[in-house]
């Protein structure tokens, strides 16, 4: 079925160049498909494999090590969910089918920065629900690969319903197309070779998987979408009714991190934000120690300067798309033509174009800028950037996968200064600023930075590191500066903060007699709770902070606290609080074994 799939797809590779006008038209998406398919049938080959979830596995890394452009990376994760989906597996069977495929659905959503409807991804999609639907219907797997291809084509025909640009030009989405191909392949080998008795062993990988074209008999939906992609004849015929100033990102970027370590966590949130700064198109797959990257940009230097503080870069491909535009409004230019899925196309992969990423808006040609402002400030500008103080590496990196842009180390006893503060808002290349000082001796610092600040900073007023995590999960960079203002604030009035640390000598507060060594828990700036055991002190202390059981909690251990208190907690929480959606991190705070975040 890969063979057949792969060959359907090389033979209509320049069909599907022709459609590719989203987000950027430059016609290669066939190319970049296919030379994506052509590495993954490779791998297979050099590694046979009798299980199907070995030969899953096998094809799914050729397919990530060899993907080109969007459609080509987004094509090797729907592969990549679905080897995960059927791992150890022998045999494979309808039930087993449908839901690798969601799995693979679920796996390109995830590595999409802006998935946009229209595209291969919605193709994809309402192919795999349709799958999992009928397979309860069917255990018969050529009626219901059947059933999944005229999906595909049934969608594939709609998506110019879906995005605009594709009825502007009259087309189907390019992506969607070659996906399409891809699975018709597939019914094609089961109603032919399998059908007929050949099965897999009875398929030589070393022969043509057709001899000659032999299309699968479409149905009405499946009759409309080719004849939807049939509707661009000439090689740039869709392309040229786009201006190539309309390519504001040029640069497409395609590169691998090679990570020191596989165990520590990609800080995949952060590196997007700084990639978003001036670029779009973004794509990141982090697998084990290796991270593909795709990213359309126009400051390609930029991008491997963030890159190259998380590891060693490798196997680059950098084109100019509106080089590769204007090369196909050219009469004289020839047709690319592309390798078989055999072994031209390995020596075709490093020559030709890369690929065609899904962007959100700023593509129609009625909002491309001008051409005279090659560089405009909206653009070179991010409209929002977030500066927080925390303490604790574990806190910092969930301030930036939260989408912190800069976090300075400070808290209690350690507060930075309103010098620190501002350098740290003038490196952010942004229109506007969020300051989350997350400590009420830092307000007064944050302030200052504000009223000295070049341009506009909304200071929060995040009294902890709690609050400053519910602020941001609050945060919605589509909007305004006020409507976020409004929504952060609000959100910190929804949660209550708490702390557990310990106490340094006999005393009587806010109605509780405290011990010198025993622990205390602090709901607010307000003693609630003392005992002798850090876990005690943590339990009382969520009891004064959960009043309904079903609230959201966030735990965040600090540098002293013991991983088995740490789970004696967590198990207590969901014995005490089953409704309680819990989540627990380490924040790595010093002299707080414990910060607890309660949403109510």
């Amino acid at each position: 079925m890969v063979l057949a799939g792969a060959e359907r797809l090389s033979r209509n590779a320049e069909l599907i160049n022709a459609l590719n006008v989203f987000p950027v038209p430059d016609g290669d998406t066939g190319t970049n498909m296919n030379l994506t398919m052509s590495a993954g049938v490779a791998e297979l080959k050099n590694k046979p494999a009798e299980e199907v979830g070995r030969a899953a596995e096998v094809l799914s890394k050729g397919l990530l090590m060899g993907a080109r452009g969007n459609s080509g990376v987004i094509l090797s994760q729907l592969f990549r969910g679905f080897a995960q989906s059927v791992a150890g597996q022998r045999e494979l069977g309808v039930p087993g089918f449908a839901a690798a495929l969601q799995q693979g659905v679920d796996t390109a959503y995830k590595a999409v920065v802006k998935p946009v409807e229209g595209t291969i991804l919605t193709v994809a999609r309402e192919a795999a629900r349709h799958g999992l639907a009928h397979s309860r219907k069917t255990e018969d797997l050529i009626e219901w690969m059947s059933e999944v291809h005229a999906k595909a084509a049934e969608t594939l025909a709609r998506t110019p319903d879906m995005l605009p640009v594709l009825k502007q030009v009259g087309v189907v989405d390019s992506g969607g197309q070659g996906l399409v191909f891809i699975y018709e392949g597939f019914v094609h080998y089961l109603t032919t070779a399998w059908a007929g008795g050949a099965g897999a062993a009875g398929y030589p990988a070393s022969a043509p998987v057709f001899a000659a074209p032999a299309p699968v008999p479409p149905s009405a939906s499946a009759a409309a979408a080719a004849a939807a992609a049939a509707s661009v004849p000439a090689r740039a015929a869709a392309q040229s009714k786009l201006a190539t100033e309309s390519i504001w990102f040029p640069y497409d970027m395609e590169f691998f991190i090679r990570r020191p370590s596989a165990h520590a966590p990609f800080p995949e949130a952060a590196f997007r934000k700084a990639l978003e700064r001036d670029g779009d198109s973004i794509i990141l797959i982090a697998d084990g120690d290796i991270v593909k990257v795709h990213v359309h940009s126009r400051r390609p230097g930029d991008v491997l300067n963030a890159a190259l503080a998380y590891g060693e870069l490798t196997n680059f491909h950098i084109l100019n798309m509106q080089d590769q535009h204007r090369d196909l409004l050219r009469p004289e230019q020839a047709p690319r033509v592309n390798a078989p899925y055999t072994e031209e196309a390995e020596a075709l992969g490093f020559e030709a174009a890369s690929g065609i990423p899904p962007v959100t808006e700023g593509y129609a040609g009625e909002s491309a800028a001008p051409a005279e402002e090659a560089h405009p400030l909206a653009h070179e500008m991010a409209p929002f950037g977030v500066v927080a103080v925390s303490v604790g590496e574990g806190n910092a990196e969930l301030f930036r996968s939260l989408g912190v842009d800069i976090v300075i180390s400070g808290g209690q006893s350690m507060n930075p200064s309103t010098e620190d503060l501002m350098q740290a808002i003038q490196s952010l290349a942004a229109e506007h600023i969020f300051v989350l000082p997350n400590n009420p001796n830092i307000l007064l610092a944050a302030k200052q930075a504000q009223e000295l600040a070049d341009r506009p900073v909304t200071v929060v007023p995040t009294r902890s590191i709690p609050q400053g995590m519910a602020a941001m999960l609050a945060f919605q960079e589509e909007q305004t500066p006020a409507y976020n203002a409004d929504r952060m604030e609000k959100a910190i009035q929804r949660v209550l903060s708490g702390s557990v640390t310990q106490a340094v000598r006999d005393t009587v507060m806010d109605g509780v007699e405290i011990r010198g060594g025993q622990h205390i828990g602090i709901l607010d700036k307000k003693i609630v709770a003392a005992a002798d055991t850090v876990i005690g002190a943590a339990r009382a202390l969520l009891e004064e902070m959960m009043s309904a059981g079903d609230e959201t909690v966030m735990v965040l251990g600090g540098a002293d606290a013991d991983e088995a208190d740490t789970r004696d907690l967590l198990g207590w929480l969901a014995e005490r609080y089953p409704d309680a959606e819990v989540e627990s991190h380490a924040g790595g705070q010093p002299l707080y074994p414990y910060l607890i975040l309660v949403e109510q």
